[in-house]
């Protein structure tokens, strides 16, 4: 699929770095409009990790880290205007570094890279070469592999403009790092608008044929991260196909309709309500961890088209997912086990997040029906995501 769109980053405002703080940013919801910068913790080497709160017009703050690019919360307001914080993750750089956590890595919060998702094997073939990846999903090679982006220490930019403030992350990737050919130039903006949108420009660029597959892996929880199951939220998702996978959930290849099927969710229905159901697939994901494709009149198209939406009765809130992307990723947090627990204290019980992940579809590299991942010298690879907080009495 041709990456060569232009999709513009938004400009650094002059003179924006003297408002930057260096002091640790408050919790509550009251601050000004702006970024603030304070330190986080250290890696084990010695490197700073820094952490960024973006406040937007609305009061709706977000704190970002450049280590993997991880958001670690975002406060949003409810219905009667109460604001929690509706994302998984840890107050402090320990709990993403810890033996449990990685473990586990469930990847909370995370920038996604190289390949998002699933490679057969950790093996594909380009241009007559054979390519060896890390095999760290089993008999797989999940999410970029041993030490993909979310493990990295990413530049960080601050900035803001007229559509709201945010945060330019950039990192190369050398040639063979993971396995993967090419050194690999990327940059990922974060931008919280003043129209209450999380908007995600992808940007990257290869010396050789690569393929890349970026994506976000937050963990949602809209009644707020620590209070318990997903179930309840309705989710509606913009497709009338899924990619059907084996029981290393690699795709079959078959792209097939969902009508009929537990993965059906054309119209909002909630989470929980056929996740138990004797179905093959859902056996097989212990629940949805699925890629679902989305309706487009043109397959090519790269203008954002509405991919989910997802709404939780008690708190009101609704999240809206518009994406440049041709499918998504709907994972409902099968493996999360109470082995972690998050800011409040709380266990991350079963199901107690659930992620959207925007992207191309899982095992692209071996499956040639698929839309091709292959970034090649002289393209650009661009990809465009958005996240719209709104609330809202019912659907």
């Amino acid at each position: 699929m041709p990456r060569s769109s232009i999709f513009p980053l938004l400009a650094v405002t002059a003179g924006f770095a003297s408002m930057l703080s260096v002091a640790q940013a408050s919790d509550d919801n009251s601050a000004v409009p702006g970024v603030e910068k304070s330190t986080f913790g250290q890696l084990p080497d010695g490197r700073t990790v820094d952490v960024y709160r973006l406040t937007n017009a609305s009061g709706i703050t977000m704190r970002v880290i450049n280590y993997g690019g991880i958001i670690v919360s975002l406060k949003a307001p409810d219905a009667q205007g109460n604001f929690e914080d509706i994302v998984l993750g840890f107050d402090s750089l320990e709990g993403y570094l810890s033996d449990a956590y990685r473990k586990a890595n469930p990847y909370f919060g995370a920038l996604i890279g190289r390949y998002g998702n699933r490679i057969a094997g950790g093996e594909f073939s380009l241009n007559g070469t054979t390519y060896q990846l890390a095999t760290n999903d089993g008999s797989n090679h999940l999410h970029g592999g041993d030490q993909g982006f979310d493990e990295v220490l990413w530049n960080a930019k601050p900035f803001e403009n007229q559509n709201g403030v945010g945060v330019i992350l950039s990192y190369t990737s050398p040639d063979g790092e993971e396995g993967y050919p090419g050194k690999l130039k990327t940059e990922v903006t974060y931008t919280l608008t003043d129209s209450d949108e999380l908007d995600i420009a992808y940007r990257a660029t290869t010396t050789k044929p690569t393929p890349v597959n970026l994506t976000q892996h937050s963990y949602f929880n809209l009644d707020g991260e620590g209070s318990g199951s997903i179930l309840d939220h309705y989710l509606m998702i913009n497709a009338e196909a899924f990619t059907p996978v084996d029981d290393t959930l690699i795709p079959t290849g078959e792209i097939r309709p969902v009508d009929g099927t537990p993965f059906d969710f054309n119209e909002p229905t909630p989470i929980g309500e056929r996740i138990e159901q004797d179905n093959q697939q859902l056996l097989r994901g212990k629940g949805y961890d699925h890629n679902f494709v989305l309706k487009r009149e043109a397959p090519q198209s790269e203008e954002l088209v509405l991919a989910a939406r997802v709404w939780e009765p008690d708190s009101g809130r609704l999240l809206e997912v518009e994406t440049t992307e041709p499918g998504l990723q709907f994972y409902s947090g099968n493996f999360l086990d109470g082995s972690l627990s998050g800011k409040q204290g709380s266990a991350y019980e079963h199901r107690s997040g659930f992620a959207l992940e925007t992207q191309h579809f899982p095992d692209s590299p071996n499956q040639e029906t698929f839309p091709s991942t292959i970034l090649n010298p002289g393209e650009t690879y661009q990809s465009h995501t958005v996240y719209r907080f709104s609330t809202r009495d019912g659907l």
